[in-house]
């Protein structure tokens, strides 16, 4: 690694009078996959090696109280779209609940319309469809896996961090080493490429996400230290990391850029494995209200105007980012924008502003086991304000995602006092609990009016073929459809489960072919079919076809007119008892 340790010293002041320093600041955004608050060096881990992102925390200013989502793809679309999770669409991180809708507005979209170069590498998870895809919502150049996860079911199979096929403006290819060095690498060559104008980079990686993929010689220094395997992978993935991001700054630096760019470094959610890890004595991790799962780091540097080397304790939240980058890029035509959060700058550029308290709501919402998908009134919920925080959460695990929360039941923490979330002190404040309470459903009814499923279209020149699988099945089954997939994909004889639509556009009235499949499995096999009945069903347009025993498919042709709906399609004759389930894939061709 060439680049330097030390302080801002090091960053060349010499191209202040150059013309780059006259044109608006390019923007780099590293957003790390279930990166706890705990996991770096800089917020007390006294194990972790992270020397470049600690020395980034020195040089930048760092929000002490930032906020995410729970999930990721939540605080994905809050990210980029500067609106509550659920005005977009985005409910969930699977089962049809993890797609932005198109006619949300993106920062990519913004900054490309400003004149910027966009691009991103690494994890998008806010629908894999046109027109869904980062290629439709603002970015010139796009190398992602889809879904969550590059081994997941709407990746090719046997797919892995190492050597992995990824998507490369939408297109397939096979890239040789590790995930993490790829993603950095593609966008170093991106900034190399458009050095001479403005840009956008998102770099938003799938690690330290699951499954924990690292070669085993960088794990062993974490494991001489007395560390269990799970966290000596977590810490070896970020390591790795670190030095990514080393790499990248040190570009900026080759290129007499830094100066005049801001790089923002944070994390989607809490840690998983919270239980193993270090997190700074907060309560808690992924997929809690609780602050273990939604206080995340956030560090920004831009030497040219942000002094770094502070600390900024007034709380924020990944809506905030949207119209604070379009501030500090000054960025025109956008107070017709319909964003849920405030711009940062003037706390930023240390300007004296009156900044008034405010609320920032939480909720993690996921289909409970009938199958009900729509967020559900105070369910797993928490409001926080700049002092004050109330939680409404089960104190049950297995209850999280059901059971609404009375007034009595609130919890209230003082957050100066009491970050940790130790002693409860609801019972002395109650005109303070009704106060937030009633806040929250104010703004739960707000944000939640528009709830339609988000439509993949069909037969698009754009996308065609489309690949449906059952990361986009919604409905009661979807749930029970998407885990019998992974237990099929290893045991062929198991019998499938789950019943549930996807919800899609026909763009063109014509011919297609279906092919409706359960597999593939490891290998590039597929599950055999057993004898039955195929059924398929859009609209008005009804289809039935026989299975062939032993056959891994069935296909047909049929004439779909310009629709939008529930696509309904199963087969029967897989199970003992007679059950209907959902193919897990289906192929859909405009073939004329």
């Amino acid at each position: 690694m060439s680049r330097s340790l030390s302080p801002l010293s090091r960053i060349s002041f010499s191209d202040s009078l150059d013309t780059q320093h006259r044109r608006p600041p390019n923007v780099v955004l590293v957003l790390t996959d279930d990166q706890g608050y705990g996991d770096l060096g800089c917020h007390g881990n006294k194990y972790i090696k992270t020397p470049y992102l600690d020395n980034f925390y020195q040089e930048s200013s760092r929000f002490t109280n930032f906020y995410s989502c729970p999930l990721c793809s939540p605080t994905r679309a809050s990210l980029l779209t500067g609106r509550y999770n659920y005005r977009t669409g985005v409910i969930d991180t699977w089962v049809g609940l993890a797609m932005m809708r198109s006619e949300e507005i993106t920062i990519a979209e913004k900054l490309k319309e400003a004149g910027y170069k966009t691009g991103i590498f690494g994890k998008w998870h806010l629908g894999d469809h046109y027109p869904l895809r980062p290629i439709d919502q603002g970015f010139d150049e796009s190398l992602i896996h889809k879904g969550a996860g590059i081994g997941g079911r709407t990746n090719p199979p046997d797919n892995h961090y190492y050597d992995p096929i990824l998507y490369h403006n939408e297109t397939p290819k096979k890239f040789y080493g590790y995930c993490t060095d790829i993603f950095f690498q593609a966008a170093i060559q991106f900034i190399e490429k458009h050095a001479k104008e403005p840009f956008f980079v998102y770099i938003p990686t799938n690690v330290p996400h699951v499954p924990l993929e690292i070669k085993e010689k960088e794990v062993l220094p974490y494991l001489k230290m007395g560390l269990d395997e799970i966290t000596a992978k977590h810490y070896a993935m970020l390591t790795n990391l670190d030095q990514n991001f080393g790499r990248l700054l040190s570009k900026l630096d080759e290129l007499d850029l830094s100066t005049n760019t801001i790089v923002i470094f944070t994390s989607d959610n809490g840690p998983a494995y919270r239980d193993l890890r270090y997190n700074a004595g907060l309560r808690e991790g992924k997929g809690s209200v609780y602050d273990g799962g939604i206080k995340v780091p956030f560090f920004i540097r831009w030497p040219k105007k942000i002094i770094g080397g502070k600390d900024i304790d007034r709380i924020a939240h990944f809506i905030d980012v949207f119209p604070t980058l379009i501030d500090l890029c000054d960025i025109s035509d956008s107070k017709d924008l319909s964003l849920d959060g405030i711009s940062l700058a003037p706390l930023l550029l240390a300007k004296k502003v009156n900044w008034p308290d405010r609320y920032l709501f939480f909720q993690q919402s996921r289909p409970d086991p009938n199958g009900v998908d729509r967020p559900r009134l105070f369910v797993h919920c928490a409001v926080r304000s700049q002092n004050y925080k109330i939680v409404m959460t089960s104190r049950d695990p297995k209850k999280r995602q059901t059971e609404a929360i009375g007034l009595e039941q609130t919890e209230l923490y003082d957050m100066l006092r009491d970050p940790g979330e130790t002693l409860n002190i609801a019972r002395s404040h109650p005109h303070l609990v009704r106060k937030m309470r009633l806040a929250y459903e104010k703004w739960f009814n707000n944000v939640t009016q528009n709830l339609s499923p988000v439509s993949i279209y069909l037969g698009s020149p754009l996308e065609n073929p489309v690949i449906l699988t059952n990361q986009d099945l919604y409905g009661p089954g979807a749930v029970a459809a998407y885990v019998s997939w992974g237990r099929l994909s290893r045991d062929p004889q198991a019998e499938p489960e789950g019943f549930g639509v996807w919800h899609v556009k026909t763009t063109r009235a014509g011919r297609y072919k279906i092919t409706l499949r359960f597999g593939p499995l490891s290998g590039g096999r597929e599950v055999p079919l057993k004898e039955g009945i195929a059924v398929f069903k859009l609209g008005k347009v009804y289809r039935e076809e026989k299975i062939k025993e032993g056959s891994p498919r069935v296909s047909f042709f049929i004439e779909l007119p310009q629709t939008e709906g529930a696509l309904e399609t199963y087969f029967t004759g897989q199970r003992k008892d007679g059950a209907k389930v959902t193919p897990f894939f289906v192929d859909i061709e405009f073939i004329e």
